[in-house]
């Protein structure tokens, strides 16, 4: 199969990152990435354009630090709370997964983050405080506060009432006039 050299000029998942200079077979850099505008092939002039391409790059992995640092700060501070349906017992119906504390967070914060940077070994199940790890970006690690509360108010104490006394009644064979 014939190979050919392309300079990416996006992240492309499995194969490499901007401006990376690969191998890829023919088709794929023909009918694929080139159209697509992901890759340019690798020609003199191109080659020129990495430097470029690279420093565009750094720009933008500095940016994305400094803002993934910004908002772990401000992440480590908060206390998210979620509230949830339980049963008599106390026990919850359903679980929270990463899903649900990504879209808490849009609504509550106004955050909006990928719910695959919120880690979670399995999903929540009880009520009360928890940590969740959350991997932000690859050198920035955080951990969030999450408090979740019953919507169900619990039940009253129960207490044992004495057996109220019936009314009496009269009990005659005669019916009430009307019925």
């Amino acid at each position: 199969m014939a190979k050919t050299e392309v300079i990416l000029t996006h992240n492309i998942v499995g194969l490499g990152a901007e401006s990376d200079h690969v191998k890829v077979a023919a088709g794929y850099a023909r009918n694929y990435l080139i159209p697509h505008g992901f890759a340019i092939p690798l020609t003199g002039a191109n080659k020129r354009r990495i430097e470029s391409l690279r420093q565009r790059r750094a720009e933008r992995e500095a940016h994305e630090f400094n803002t993934m640092s910004e908002l772990a700060r401000s992440l480590e501070k908060m206390t998210l709370t979620i509230s949830v349906k339980t049963g008599d017992d106390g026990k919850m119906f359903g679980s929270i997964t990463s899903g649900s504390i990504a879209d808490e967070l849009k609504h509550q914060f106004d955050i909006s983050l990928d719910k695959r940077k919120i880690h979670l070994e399995k999903p929540i199940k009880t009520l009360g405080d928890h940590e969740v790890a959350m991997k932000l970006h690859s050198e920035v690690n955080t951990t969030l506060k999450v408090v979740v509360k019953s919507t169900t108010p619990p039940p009253a104490p129960a207490v044992e009432a004495k057996p109220a006394e019936a009314p009496k009644t009269e009990k005659s064979g005669a019916r009430p006039k009307g019925k």
